[in-house]
């Protein structure tokens, strides 16, 4: 099986400003290495906590969740009860399948890159707040950290979805 580069190493995206891509790229290493690092894990290991870790589940869906909300603070606008409920939601999900976890992820990344392909590059120093306290950031500082908060999530992932499966 041919091992292909990191999505960042396999050239520019079409109809993307440069300075757009590094977080569809984020994305896509994102999709990838989760998909990769989840296969044969099964329900148990998805959901496990080794050593008090949160689950590669919560992680899975804390990425997808704070993506759709970072994403809704990027356009100007303000989180709707129904995304403040899914917040609150993600503490206790029940136990979603690898599939469903997944796929609510894409569902999330496809939804923030119709957004961030549509921004004007001219935007990315424009005033942005997030959170509820309103913190002041732009639209790049906004875009810096859903790609860095996607990151590290994934990789937190990894480490717990090894450690299921060395604990298993």
């Amino acid at each position: 099986m041919d091992v292909l580069p990191e999505p960042w190493m396999r050239g520019p995206i079409e109809g993307v400003h440069p300075v757009l891509a590094p977080v569809l790229y984020s994305f896509q290493m994102a999709r990838e290495d989760l998909e990769k690092y989840t296969a044969g894990l099964p329900p148990a290991g998805i959901w496990a906590t080794p050593h008090g870790l949160a689950s590669v589940g919560f992680h899975i869906l804390h990425i997808a969740g704070s993506t759709n909300r970072l994403v809704t603070y990027l356009q100007g606008r303000e989180l709707t009860a129904a995304q403040l409920d899914a917040m609150e939601a993600e503490k206790s999900p029940g136990e979603p399948s690898r599939e469903q976890l997944l796929g609510a992820l894409n569902h999330a990344f496809g939804d923030a890159e119709a957004v961030i392909r549509a921004i004007d590059p001219a935007t990315l120093g424009d005033a942005r707040t997030a959170g509820r306290k309103r913190l002041p950031t732009t639209v790049i500082g906004l875009l810096t950290h859903i790609a860095e908060h996607t990151q590290r999530h994934v990789g937190q992932a990894i480490t717990t979805a090894k450690l299921a499966t060395v604990l298993r």
